[in-house]
């Protein structure tokens, strides 16, 4: 016979929390990443201090590093789709649960915060020296604030009527864009352009004080969880949706930049949008789950 559930007794869902472990997992090997690079630069200056030659070269320094932040770039959009399934499997199976929610945050500040920090300091702010370090950790505590406040207003009694939108830009989104656009970046480095000698560092630096700002902003952004297996479409919608993933796999250096900075633009911009727009936007062109098409 089953004993029954303890009123305290923590619930723990096993596909959801099993995505939020991945996730967790690709921001740790991604963290790993980056100090295997930093391990391994260290090696060559060693080697060449030995054999009597001058310091490394900003161009040397990239030859060295740089298939490892390609894989610790790879492990953050990866954690990207891992945090997506653990959301959309809990919602879909009624799963959501204190300790889920928890655990995700934690994960998140690992695979959005430290990873990426660690990632944009050492592959563009680096030439920046200590003014780089103090913008990742300014970036990393407004993305820890970002989860607490997220986890505070979501322990709050829901409203009527109340939205799904997420109050500041969400951490995934956050580590998502610095990715993107790091991955870009390394792929004009490959194309012979010199990252040390343009004026990247400058601007990615001042993006990284952007995000972090609009994190811990009221500035609302859509979390399309209206979207999911019972959604209404369009053809149209269905066709311009598998053009843009054939379009990103080809471009796929580019199109991630894009679609995040539309993203980031769109939360911004989204006031001045009508609320017919926004929905034809956020729900893929139809109505939601329970609404029929017109």
């Amino acid at each position: 016979m089953r004993q029954p559930r303890d009123a305290d007794e923590v619930r723990i869902y096993f596909l959801p929390n099993l995505m939020t472990a991945c996730n967790l997992a690709c921001g740790f090997f991604a963290v790993l990443m980056i100090f295997a690079g930093l391990i391994e630069v260290n090696r060559m200056i060693e080697v060449q201090r030995i054999a009597g030659e001058g310091p490394l070269s900003m161009k040397e320094y990239y030859e060295i590093s740089r298939r490892y932040y390609e894989y610790a770039i790879l492990l953050i959009f990866g954690s990207c789709l891992f945090d997506l399934l653990d959301g959309r499997l809990a919602r879909m199976g009624g799963r959501d649960s204190p300790f889920g929610r928890e655990f995700d945050s934690l994960a998140d500040i690992i695979s959005f915060g430290m990873a990426p920090a660690m990632l944009l300091s050492r592959a563009v702010l680096y030439p920046l020296g200590k003014i780089g370090w103090a913008i990742a950790l300014v970036y990393l505590i407004c993305g820890a604030m970002r989860l607490a406040k997220f986890n505070c207003l979501a322990m709050l009694p829901p409203k009527p009527g109340g939205s799904s939108d997420f109050r500041g830009l969400p951490i995934p989104m956050a580590a998502g864009f610095i990715a993107s656009v790091t991955f870009f970046l390394i792929d004009l480095y490959k194309n012979d352009h010199d990252l040390s000698q343009t004026v990247w560092k400058y601007v990615l630096a001042g993006a990284m004080v952007g995000l972090s700002l609009l994190m811990i902003s009221d500035i609302r952004y859509p979390s399309f969880k209206q979207v999911g297996l019972r959604t209404h479409g369009t053809l149209g919608a269905i066709v311009v949706a598998v053009l843009l993933v054939y379009i990103t796999i080809q471009l796929r250096h580019i199109m991630p930049v894009v679609l995040f900075s539309l993203y980031l633009a769109y939360g911004m911009a989204r006031p001045l949008i009508s609320q017919r727009m926004r929905r034809e936007i956020e729900t893929g062109g139809g109505g939601g789950p329970d609404e029929p098409r017109s």
